[in-house]
């Protein structure tokens, strides 16, 4: 508990006695801010009662001693101070936990400020300080108040009244603080030692707030216009503008200051102004009313809230003495027209409009010109069948209060007008009037919030294709579907030039002319599928129309196949923006169109290797740069996967070694992958057990070893399904760009590459690990030794173990015919290093890298990159 001082603070004049009140005030907010809502609420209404029984003589005091306003609309203000701020608040929450999200474990806890300096009007001396001790006190904050030194006895008046009513109601004694005798050196000293500060008052003090140091909630200068459109109800418009006006002798700072009105109602506007009280000044007297409302280019403080009558006696002429406003007729909107300033008095600008578009740029160019940019502005319209107007008065206007036929100094306030606007004495005018907020300021302003967030997993998924037929022989049985099930009528066949000239879609294309299906055959895809390449199959199945898409291959014939269908189903779609890199697949800022509305897409491998069958990924070359994208996008996912091994059996050795180690690093990959989900793990680990068992087999006797050859296929495409969902990693990335820089095939260069990037992500203590919610740690090492347990490895330890996995998988690369290093494929050393930056950076930047365990540096790459092309013992 903290102690307060031994004796209370009775007067504050100066450094010595301010700083004493300042501890007094923060130990008493210090032990406040344990209080419940329950204690709170009993001390704000107490508080609120009390000063609204003082509203009366609160009122006589601040006329009396400022001098400036009119006793009876300063009791409705303090009436508004306590009333509608209690009524605003009384059941709102301010203490403790006010949200929980158990499924998002998130917790968020109310907690006060502390210390609240607040600045006090010398306009609204007493409405301002109830408003202010209130909101201070529903929050659980201290307040210390700055007077005007003009206004300082009903100041302090009104704070004492809310101070001793909330002691009596159980708030600790103190915490209600003010300056007695007000100076700049003291006002400084509250602004530098607060925790926040409550800026009401002129430009100069608010400006000060902000330049304190201490976070600001201050207010600019008001200069509304109100615009009276040809559609408005003239009679209600300017006698609610007159009320306004001289509520308080023009006051509040969201007043109208000016009146634009349209050329065809501007007489009629003028005759009820003059008909209602209202004095129009001539030439002679408009000229010296504005040599007494600025002076140098200031507000004249002396005109500030007082009757017309005195003003005018005060520039040299009379008035009848039941006017009620002086409008001065202007046609300037420059600085020096002093009729376009604020002027928190009863005098009022008006301006002819041409139109409407013409009274927006009236209001707009006194705003930019002559202040109160982000304050407020006025509209009198007929709202009903107007609507474009009005939207064209609120897309123009750069101010955060756009008040529509209602009187502007009693709206501007809030809840008394327009009952979801909140009721302040705060008025905040956002950037555009350096402000740091754009709305009535309120309790909101004066709280902070913990949050309270546990680590939550975020939901995970397993996505394949609609259908994936495998065995061998199932080719013809599969396509069945497309006349017997799907009523197909139309295929286009995507494939390259040695397969399309080796036979490999006969069996294909047989099957649709039995099935009476219509086709035709697109064979120009190269080895490395080209953007070019693409857009040229585009033109050919824009021009042909087909309801379905068959891509025979191995991952070029499949990945040109896709984006060919994207294009054709969404002509429009930019491929840039569908390569764009994310972090997470499910927020990335790209979305992907719809797939599927035009054709049916299906996949057929004739290698295995890529698994891009069942994946919803695809890698296409920008011919211009050499550049390779991996798109990533779940409408990439075919529909339909038909794996047959009579379409793999004469695989050249070449690509079945280069094939099936590709594979082998998918399975390591998913597996070791940030992303990986026990439906991933299960996948990856039998593709990795099949592909050591049958590799070698298929290596050599390819073309007669079914077995081996059925169950590399399965590995491959069990090792696509756990890289769709559990993505790749930087084994890849480094590969992909490998490639795209000295092509290298795919295969290769991943199988030059994986060991090192296993060594290098089983490091227990990384410099960076990768960063997803259910990677909790790195554990890459014990991930490895999973691997190696499946096709039958134990070490000593996972070390030991990890040692002797790597080596079998040397092992099996050579056994199939990969060679050791870069140099060894040859890619010239110097044409390599040159490049080598370059690559690097690009492979840092490949969407696969996101997914690795370990997060690699670029520097990490390159030390990869360069023990790959020398064969240098690399320890990870």
């Amino acid at each position: 508990m903290v102690r307060f001082m031994a004796k209370e603070i009775k007067l504050v004049d100066s450094v010595e006695t301010l700083e004493a009140k300042i501890a007094e005030v923060r130990a008493a907010q210090a032990v406040f801010s344990t209080y419940t809502q329950e204690q709170v609420d009993k001390i704000f209404k107490a508080a609120a009662i009390a000063a609204n029984k003082a509203r009366i003589p609160l009122a006589k005091m601040a006329v009396e001693e400022t001098g400036m306003g009119i006793v009876e609309d300063k009791v409705i203000k303090n009436n508004y101070a306590a009333e509608h701020i209690y009524n605003a608040y009384k059941n709102t929450q301010t203490c403790g936990v006010f949200e929980e999200n158990k499924a998002y474990g998130t917790t968020r806890i109310y907690e006060p400020i502390g210390l609240i300096g607040a600045v006090i009007p010398t306009t609204n001396p007493t409405s301002t300080a109830i408003f202010k001790t209130l909101i201070c006190l529903k929050t659980r904050n201290g307040i210390i108040i700055s007077p005007h030194p003009r206004a300082k006895k009903c100041t302090i008046e009104a704070a004492k009244i809310v101070y001793e009513a909330a002691v009596a109601a159980g708030a600790p004694k103190g915490i209600i603080g003010w300056i007695d005798v007000p100076s700049l050196d003291l006002t400084n000293m509250i602004m530098r030692e607060s925790d926040t500060i409550l800026a009401t008052g002129g430009p100069g003090m608010v400006k000060a707030a902000y330049s304190s140091g201490t976070p600001a909630l201050g207010v600019g200068a008001g200069n509304a216009s109100a615009i009276i459109d040809s559609s408005a109800d003239i009679v209600n418009a300017v006698n609610s503008i007159i009320h306004s006006k001289t509520f308080d002798n023009g006051m509040i700072c969201a007043t109208e200051q000016t009146v634009i009105a349209d050329k065809t109602i501007y007489n009629d506007v003028k005759k009820e102004f003059i008909k209602r009280g209202c004095y129009f000044l001539n030439n002679e007297e408009a000229d010296k009313i504005r040599s007494t409302m600025l002076i140098n280019g200031a507000l004249n403080a002396k005109i500030v809230g007082q009757r017309p009558v005195t003003i005018a006696k005060m520039a040299g002429f009379e008035v009848p003495e039941d006017t009620k406003v002086l409008i001065g007729e202007a046609t300037s909107t420059d600085p020096d027209e002093a009729f376009g300033h604020e002027k928190l008095t009863t005098i009022l600008g008006m301006y002819k409009s041409k139109n409407f578009d013409d009274s927006l740029n009236i209001a707009e160019t006194l705003l930019e010109n002559n202040g109160g940019l982000g304050h407020t502005s006025v509209l009198w319209i007929d709202n009903v069948n107007e609507r474009e107007k009005l939207n064209k008065f609120a897309a123009r206007m750069k101010t955060c209060r756009l008040i529509v036929n209602t009187p502007s100094s009693l709206g501007g306030i809030g809840d008394l007008y327009n009952f979801d606007f909140a009721p302040s004495l705060t008025l905040g005018c956002g950037s555009w009037g350096g402000n740091s907020v754009s709305e009535n300021v309120g309790i909101k302003h004066l709280l902070n919030i913990k949050t309270v967030a546990e680590r939550r997993e975020n939901m995970l998924w397993f996505r394949t294709p609609e259908k994936v037929y495998f065995k061998k022989g199932c080719l013809p049985v599969a396509l069945d579907e497309l006349k017997n099930v799907m009523g197909k009528k139309k295929a286009f066949i995507v494939t390259d030039q040695f397969l399309y000239k080796n036979g490999y879609t006969k069996a294909i294309t047989d099957k649709l002319d039995a099935m009476g299906i219509i086709h035709e055959t697109f064979f120009d895809v190269a080895p490395d599928p080209t953007l070019a390449c693409a857009l040229e199959g585009v033109k050919a199945i824009r021009a042909f129309e087909p309801d379905t898409i068959i891509a025979i291959g191995g991952g070029s014939a499949m990945d040109a196949g896709k984006i060919m269908w994207v294009l054709y189903e969404h002509p429009d779609a930019d491929f840039f923006d569908m390569a764009m890199r994310f972090i997470d697949i499910r927020k990335r800022v790209y979305t992907f169109p719809k797939m599927g509305e035009k054709a049916y897409f299906i996949a057929i491998p004739t290698s295995s290797g890529t698994g891009s069958e069942v994946t919803p990924f695809a890698v296409i070359t920008d011919e211009k740069t050499g550049t390779k994208y991996p798109l990533a996008d779940y409408q990439l996912m075919p529909n339909m996967a038909i794996v047959d091994t009579d379409m793999m059996m004469s695989a050249p050795r070449g690509l079945t070694s280069a094939s099936g180690i590709d594979a082998l690093t998918h399975a390591l990959e998913a597996y070791a992958s940030i992303m990986a989900t026990d439906y991933t793990d299960g996948l990856a680990l039998r593709a990795i057990k099949l592909i050591f068992t049958y590799l070698p087999d298929c290596y050599d006797n390819g073309q007669t070893a079914v077995k081996a050859r059925e169950e590399m296929a399965n590995a491959s495409t069990m090792a696509g399904m756990a890289f769709a969902n559990a993505f790749l990693g930087v084994c890849h990335s480094m590969a992909h760009k490998l490639g795209a820089y000295h092509h290298l095939p795919h295969g290769i260069a991943n199988a030059l590459l994986i060991t090192l990037v296993m060594r290098f992500n089983a490091n227990a203590c990384p410099r960076k690990m990768g960063t997803f919610s259910q990677y909790q740690y790195p554990h890459t090492l014990e991930r490895y030794a999973d691997c190696a347990a499946a096709i039958g490895i134990k070490g000593k330890d996972d070390a030991d173990t990890l040692n002797k996995f790597i080596d079998a998988i040397e092992q099996l690369k050579a056994r199939v015919g990969i060679k050791k290093t870069i140099a060894e494929y040859g890619i010239d050393e110097q044409d390599f290093l040159d490049r080598l930056d370059n690559m690097v950076e690009d492979a840092f930047d490949d969407q696969c890298t996101g997914a690795n365990p370990r997060y690699p540096l670029m520097s990490e790459i390159k030390e990869m990159y360069l023990a790959a092309y020398y064969g240098t013992e690399y320890k990870g």
